[in-house]
């Protein structure tokens, strides 16, 4: 029934061969649905019955008429050392759809071998298929920038891993899936003339503003570092840390892309590592603002057949300043503060330095203040901490700087509800849902977890054991690189 879906367009197609290579999809074996996004297939004009009927497509068995599948080449810096050439190895691009006044790649990830494979067998594995399709879809609830996840379907046909895993086809979407790295290989390569084709590619299609500047090639560096900046200052106000962010793991949009061995805070640590392979710490809570500068200087590297060094610099220099600024208003939104002071950020280090010291869990931390009276003593925070006294000091603070700026409680409580989620993908509810969906082929929690992610500001008293805090086992969750 693949010709009732929509026609796909073929924009990146568009692009020479030089950027793609035509690859069939590798059917997997006895296909199965595990979950289907109906809300995202409405958005892109796709019926629930359409969407049902099309396992075949999305598993990789059938393209539709007319469409080639296709793997895109990059490159990309991985843990800081610069690899030639990286590419789509397990994931193919169908097209693309229009959606909400713009048009919205497809793309299914796990649908086999590829000339980028490096000796990988292509496949993705049940397992990070149902983190990074709960994962995506979180994100887009909390209102961060991301890929988004359409379909999952699964197949008892085996990888190994460091055990043997079954596969999965998740199809993902995004406006584009061009990254830093798919700058990075022409530049290094000196191929510039096609360098030049994917910057204006990037600029006709995704940043027309930029090309009435006198520099569109340095206006568009501005804009992916202004971009690039909210976007992690937006995971560091909800405590998610990506735990591999190489060069060809940033997107040229600003998108949260390619879900690993992602996590988000449970008890807070500014030095967190959410993967295990990253022995060093490259890639921890408080790295990433520093590695993400650091990305984008990779990608004005790039740029420089087309820009003078000194001014691509100037660019980067200005990232702190739109980092911190995206940063500490995200956090004056946390704490409730209407208006700036200059002593914010002083409240809000030592506020940070105390949830760190207590290991305090962020999230439940940040929503039960959201509800904290300006007077009296109700407070429903003392107990997560282990020496309240300290919280005591800084409550006392903190209820100046409100009486400072006269804050109303219900008004300040609204305000904060709406920016501290009460849920988040906490890993053992994703490790929950992996485990029923491999063991038994129970499927409903994967959905019954989406659909609370999608109101994650929203009380649902139906998913209350979704904010409790984690269980001890939950500490004991080992992430890492294979998928």
């Amino acid at each position: 029934m693949t010709t009732d879906l929509p026609s796909f367009g073929q924009r990146f197609r568009s692009l020479p061969e030089t950027f793609w290579r035509r690859v069939r999809p590798t059917p997997l074996r006895a296909p199965y649905w595990v979950t289907q996004n109906t809300a995202l297939a409405a958005e892109l004009g796709i019926s629930a019955e359409v969407l049902d009927a099309n396992l075949p497509l999305f598993a990789g068995s059938v393209l539709p008429p007319g469409v080639d599948s296709l793997a895109a080449l990059y490159a990309g810096h991985q843990f800081g050392v610069y690899v030639p050439q990286l590419g789509d190895g397990r994931a193919l691009l169908l097209g693309d759809l229009p959606s909400g006044g713009e048009r919205m790649e497809l793309q299914l990830k796990g649908a086999g071998q590829t000339p980028f494979s490096r000796m990988g067998d292509g496949r993705a594995v049940l397992r990070s298929s149902v983190r990074e399709y709960l994962c995506s879809e979180a994100m887009h609830g909390l209102g961060i920038p991301t890929t988004r996840a359409l379909c999952l379907a699964g197949s008892d046909e085996t990888v190994w891993r460091e055990t043997a895993e079954t596969t999965a086809v998740v199809t993902r979407v995004a406006p584009s899936f061009i990254r830093f790295g798919s700058f990075e290989v022409f530049y290094h390569r000196g191929q510039h003339e096609a360098l030049r084709q994917l910057a204006d590619h990037v600029l006709q299609h995704h940043y027309p503003d930029c090309l009435s500047a006198d520099q569109p090639y340095l206006a568009l560096l501005a804009e992916v570092s202004r971009r690039t900046a909210t976007l992690v200052a937006a995971w560091q106000a909800v405590g998610f840390c990506h735990g591999v962010m190489n060069s060809d793991n940033m997107s040229i949009l600003g998108l949260t892309l390619d879900y690993g061995p992602f996590g988000f805070l449970d008890g807070f640590d500014v030095g967190h590592i959410c993967n295990h392979s990253d022995t060093s710490g490259r890639y921890a809570y408080n790295q990433q603002p520093r590695v993400a500068h650091w990305n984008l200087s990779c990608l004005a590297s790039a740029l420089l057949p087309f820009v003078e060094e000194a001014e691509l610099l100037a660019v980067l220099d200005r990232f702190p300043e739109w980092f911190g600024h995206a940063w500490l208003g995200a956090f004056r939104a946390k704490l409730g503060l209407s208006a700036a002071h200059e002593d914010d950020e002083s409240l809000l280090q030592a506020l940070l330095l105390l949830l760190h010291a207590q290991s305090v869990d962020f999230t439940v931390f940040f929503r039960r203040l959201s509800r904290l009276p300006l007077q009296g003593e109700m407070d429903e925070l003392a107990g997560l901490f282990a020496e309240p006294d300290a919280w005591l000091a800084w409550r006392t603070r903190y209820r100046a700087r409100l009486a400072a700026e006269g804050s109303l409680d219900p008004v300040r409580h609204h305000a904060m509800l709406a920016v501290n989620p009460k849920y988040i993908l906490r890993n053992y509810l994703a490790e929950q849902a992996i485990a029923r969906a491999r063991d038994a082929h129970d499927f409903g929690e994967i959905e019954r977890l989406r659909r609370c992610l999608a109101r994650p500001f929203d009380e649902q008293p139906e998913f209350e054991d979704y904010a409790a805090l984690p269980p001890a086992w939950a500490g004991e969750i080992c992430l890492s690189c294979s998928s």
